[in-house]
């Protein structure tokens, strides 16, 4: 038999995997932190889509669409999130993202230049 659980709001017994209630179309989750990666399956250019829909547990052409329309507004915020979200996000499961990696060395260089380099940098 497959794990259930109780859905929170009608109390009726769904799949332990379900993101939303088949009974009263409930979302489930909103922020699942073990999908905040970018090697989904579905990744197109960077992962950054698939890795946002994935962990809000919405369909990834909706998130793309979002996307387009974004880059679409006057100032082309569409990209500007898009570049940010790629330096934020991990590119696989329980690594660093980029934006940690370069927070990390930039912090290793202060230390070096600060005299306490010696100390140990705690995670």
């Amino acid at each position: 038999m497959a794990e259930t659980k109780r859905c929170p709001y009608c109390a009726e017994e769904i799949a332990a995997a379900a993101t939303r209630c088949r009974y009263c179309r409930s979302r489930l989750m909103s922020w699942d932190v073990t999908r905040w990666h970018r090697s989904h399956p579905d990744a197109r250019i960077a992962g950054v889509c698939a890795a946002l829909a994935a962990t809000l547990a919405v369909p990834v052409g909706v998130v793309r669409v979002a996307a387009i329309l974004l880059t679409l507004l006057p100032g082309h915020v569409g990209p500007l999130l898009y570049g940010a979200l790629w330096l934020m996000i991990p590119a696989r499961l329980g690594e660093e993202s980029i934006l940690e990696r370069v927070l990390r060395a930039g912090l290793d260089v202060a230390r070096k230049l600060s005299g306490r380099g010696d100390e140990p940098l705690s995670r």
